[in-house]
């Protein structure tokens, strides 16, 4: 989640720890971004990001979610795009 969208939307960390059951580790934050999970229970998942939409978040531009089963070996880094002429590994080079 976008850091600007979760101080906006007036959610709590401390509850939001006791809701999804998460520990320390699984609330992040990090520059512009707030990593919020692994969460593990489905159902507290989906009624969180529909919370999300009826406070006004807007999916995909305020936050996103990766679902799915991850190997160990796998990391994902998210962040905002902000640096010009950041390569594009599709364009072929020149």
């Amino acid at each position: 989640m976008r850091r600007p969208a979760y101080e906006k939307s007036g959610l709590v960390r401390a509850a939001l720890d006791e809701r999804l059951g998460l520990t320390a580790a699984e609330f992040r934050v990090d520059g512009d971004i707030v990593v919020i999970g692994p969460v593990y229970d489905g159902e507290a998942f989906v009624a969180l990001l529909e919370e999300l939409e009826r406070m006004g978040l807007v999916y995909y531009d305020d936050f996103f979610e990766l679902s799915g089963n991850w190997p160990d070996w796998l990391s994902v880094l998210a962040g905002p795009v902000s640096a010009p002429g950041r390569s594009n590994p599709s364009q072929p080079q020149r």
